[in-house]
């Protein structure tokens, strides 16, 4: 986006990727579908990306989801948000946009080099004027990098960018695994994938974040959970995990049902269904594998009516299902991460230009920066409207 916009404006442009291959994230995202932005305004926008949303500003006041849908019309790529949320290309097809990328770089006269890896700054008493790479030397004027981040190293995530970040004076914020599925030390959540469990609320039980909680859908796996609302929490439990060794978690896996509403629930059922046991019962709030685990954390005979219960278990399970306990202990690292938490410190950035506070003529844009945002569009929006405030400052 930044060379296509520099581009645009009548600026000679050099594309340097590693790769051979450009934009393979975007074949990547969304599932192969290219979730390419969402239809929040820019102020709902900027609260999902947290305290450091607010250095957002300028860039999508220049490219918001409006002016990126009405981008991508331009270069052929009309987009649909079927859910009235999120935005992607007609088709769900990431390859065109990919295409269409690939094919305005080209009609832009942006030489794009592949196979080319930034390898160190060429930097005298002026500032930056060069960059060497195993191919030789590339020398001009203004420098962007958009060098993504470490996740996803099978295609193409690494440090390079965070490198040659520290080489031109810049430091970085510590980088943790993002948007990724989590491991638990109990072994039951093996027996409950077959359903997804929508509207779970989770968070995490420790003092210092006891005001961290999500909502959302969540999936168990074979050795853990997943699903949007995981994802979009991993990157507050990476941090902790590196600090403790381990996270407990509680969640509700009701919908947000309190105790009370729970008894009368239950009550309410029992009233219908007299003779039926407690895991059926409680497979009206929840999917009996998972009622069936329920019972066995809280010591009921699964096959017992809910007025056998003594009054200990029965207050024990409806506390269970409120607070169920569940402890992370693990995560697949950079490779399974969707996007990085930390990079490139903002204090030294300028968000009206983009352009660092410390080298001349050196600009930022993209994940890079200590930005990340949730599932949903958020990040691929904070790309292109990053590179696009680049690619114009740059230029100007």
């Amino acid at each position: 986006m930044a060379a296509i916009t520099a581009a645009r404006q009548g600026a000679a442009v050099v594309l340097l990727e590693k790769s051979t291959d450009i934009a393979r994230k975007v074949l990547a995202s969304g599932g192969g579908r290219c979730n390419l932005t969402n239809t929040l305004n820019n102020e709902a926008f900027v609260k999902r990306f947290g305290r450091n949303g607010r250095f957002m500003i300028p860039a999508l006041q220049a490219l918001d989801s409006n002016g990126l849908r009405k981008f991508f019309e331009t270069i052929g790529v009309a987009t649909q948000a079927l859910d009235g949320f999120r935005v992607f290309p007609v088709g769900h097809q990431a390859d065109t946009v990919k295409n269409a990328l690939v094919k305005e770089l080209e009609k832009s006269e942006v030489k794009v080099l592949t196979g080319h890896s930034a390898q160190k700054w060429l930097i005298d008493e002026h500032g930056i004027f060069g960059v060497s790479t195993a191919n030789g030397e590339i020398h001009a004027s203004r420098f962007v990098l958009a060098a993504g981040s470490k996740s996803y190293p099978a295609l193409g995530g690494s440090d390079d960018g965070y490198r040659l970040a520290v080489q031109a004076g810049h430091s970085i914020a510590p980088l943790y695994p993002a948007m990724l599925p989590l491991i638990c030390r109990e072994s039951w959540v093996a027996n409950c994938r077959a359903d997804t469990i929508g509207k779970a609320e989770i968070r995490i039980n420790l003092p210092e974040a006891k005001k961290l909680r999500v909502s959302g859908d969540l999936i168990f796996t074979n050795e853990g959970i997943r699903g949007p609302v995981v994802l979009d929490f991993a990157r507050e439990i990476t941090p902790l995990l590196e600090k403790y060794g381990e996270v407990p978690l509680l969640l509700n896996l009701t919908g947000g049902l309190n105790e009370e509403q729970i008894r009368e629930k239950i009550k309410k059922r029992i009233g219908q269904f007299t003779e039926e046991s407690i895991v059926n019962t409680l497979g009206g709030l929840i999917p009996q594998p998972l009622a069936k685990e329920i019972c066995r954390l809280a010591g009921a005979n699964a096959a017992a009516r809910y007025r056998q219960l003594e009054g200990s278990i029965r207050e024990k399970l409806v506390k269970i299902l409120v607070a169920t306990p569940l402890t992370i202990i693990g995560h697949g690292g950079f490779e399974q991460a969707m996007v990085t938490r930390g990079g490139v410190c903002l204090k030294e950035v300028d968000p009206h230009t983009l352009a660092s506070k410390l080298r001349k003529g050196l600009y930022f844009c993209g994940e890079i920066l200590d930005l990340d945002g949730p599932c949903g569009g958020f990040n691929l929006q904070w790309a292109f409207s990053s590179g696009y405030l680049a690619g114009i400052s740059a230029l100007k």
